[in-house]
């Protein structure tokens, strides 16, 4: 029998080992390699580097106060209400106060002052006829001296206008953060930055719901979104977002991760200004600083989170006031708080203040002048990216007493164009204690008090007088002037 014909070999080879496939995949790993580098790059650069550009805080004088000290009971209640500190009926907590006719308990709040860090206490003083009597502090009872946080009058600002303040995650409140994590992300200390089993459980949730009660990113992969990343709604942005959150939980720990997103997120809008961080939001919302909050007012920072507009507690109370009922619910549901507490704190108003406690125009004239003064001194950069802390000799209540003294003249004239500006300076030290530009006291254009020219008149007669009396060999208070007319170029 002819031998048989072995059978023909095929041409092609097994996929993986052709060399197309193979030049295809290298190509590939190295994109990978490369993208995954220039990722892992912007993560450490940003979360090592300057975080965020933080405005310069301008500061009022701080009102200083001793046994002796002149103080009118209206006008320093006016500056407590300036402060948003709150009239109760006993003394609880700082920034409240009480007051009975002449007399005054107050509980400072711990404050910042160049001379260093003042802590919270107690205070109680009488007023007679205007003058400041019987201070004393059971806080600091070998003190006869005492000031009150300084009111903010304004700021200088980065151009991505952002007001901010930051806190260390040691200042931040442990109920804000149990309720921030029973609400966003429940898994946070135990995931690598995302939760496969955190988006399975919210789809569930929000299926029982009929709507979308909870999201399924992590907290990392949110401020991975706010902190690197654009709004677009795309595959290519979300697998950015979850490699990046890898990366950032394999480089930083959790206290670094929350305590930045604590301070980053963005919680509503003032005007042309936008409010990021808890810190800054308690003040907006609530006029008082975080660690004064009790835990419905936390719950419902928390729950702004979710859509700051839509949740604005101003605009749309009845949908703020679920929101925040939802997060206390979830708080009771992953053992944060008793439901005896539940039921208490959900029969709790919003108590937001009516009006921003955030100022940044009310003394428009003289944040001209500070501004002017802090360019010839310091970098435009620096002002407006370096957190600076810029304490002023604004007195409110001598600027109060000067807004109302102006409307009351140009209120008395017919000329309702008639135009005005003055600056009211300390007799003592030439301090300037306040400023007014023009008739409306909160205009922000052409500063009168600095830059309108008008003849000097017989304002110059003392500095000319005093001029002449530096030399007494040459003049004295009986010599003879000539006072013929005389022109001088």
């Amino acid at each position: 029998m002819p031998a048989r014909k072995p059978a023909p070999v095929s041409g092609k080879r097994p996929f993986f080992k052709r060399p197309l496939v193979w030049k295809c995949l290298t190509v590939s790993a190295l994109v990978l390699m490369a993208w995954l580098i220039y990722l892992d790059a912007q993560v450490r650069y940003k979360f090592e580097g300057k975080r965020w550009a933080l405005p310069a805080q301008v500061y009022a004088r701080a009102l200083e106060l001793y046994d002796g000290r002149a103080l009118n009971a209206e006008q320093f209640q006016h500056e407590l209400r300036l402060l948003n500190y709150r009239a109760v009926r006993h003394l609880s907590g700082p920034g409240q106060f009480v007051r009975d006719q002449q007399h005054f308990a107050i509980w400072r709040r711990a404050h910042h002052l160049p001379e260093g860090e003042q802590s919270d206490l107690r205070l109680s003083f009488q007023l007679h006829k205007d003058v400041v009597q019987e201070l004393s502090s059971i806080d600091a009872p070998d003190s006869g001296f005492f000031t009150l946080e300084p009111f903010k009058i304004g700021g200088i600002y980065p151009a991505s206008q952002e007001e901010r303040e930051v806190l260390p995650y040691a200042e931040m409140p442990e109920l804000l953060i149990s309720a921030l994590l029973a609400t966003e992300d429940q898994n946070f200390f135990e995931h690598w930055g995302i939760s496969p089993w955190s988006i399975a459980r919210a789809m569930w949730v929000n299926m029982r719901a009929g709507r979308v009660v909870q999201g399924g990113s992590t907290l990392t992969q949110q401020l991975v979104k706010n902190f690197y990343l654009s709004r677009e709604r795309s595959l290519w942005r979300k697998l950015n977002e979850a490699a990046m959150a890898l990366m950032l939980e394999a480089h930083y720990d959790k206290q670094a991760i929350l305590e930045t997103y604590l301070n980053d997120i963005f919680l509503g809008q003032h005007g042309n200004m936008a409010v990021h961080g808890f810190a800054t939001a308690s003040r907006f919302y609530f006029g008082k600083a975080l660690n004064e909050c009790h835990l419905h007012e936390l719950a419902l920072l928390v729950a702004i989170i979710k859509g700051p507009s839509y949740y604005n507690p101003r605009r749309y109370p009845e949908r703020a006031l679920e929101r925040r009922n939802l997060v206390l619910k979830l708080m009771v549901d992953q053992g944060y708080l008793a439901q005896g507490a539940y039921d208490a704190w959900v029969a709790m108003p919003l108590d937001v203040v009516s009006r921003p406690a955030l100022q940044h125009d009310r003394y428009p004239a003289f944040m001209d002048m500070v501004k002017r003064q802090l360019q010839r001194e310091y970098e435009d950069e620096d002002l407006r990216s370096e957190g600076l802390r810029i304490f002023t000799t604004l007195d409110p209540q001598v600027q109060e007493n000067l807004e109302q003294a102006a409307a009351k003249v140009l209120a008395s004239r017919s000329d309702k164009e008639l135009q005005l500006g003055a600056v009211i300076t300390g007799v003592a030290n030439g301090e300037v204690l306040a400023t007014l530009g023009d008739r409306d006291p909160r205009y922000k254009g052409f500063n009168r008090a600095l830059d309108a020219s008008r003849p000097v008149g017989s304002l110059i007669k003392p500095a000319i007088y005093l001029a002449a009396l530096e030399e007494p060999e040459n003049y004295h208070l009986l010599s003879t002037l000539d006072n013929t007319p005389f022109r001088l170029e």
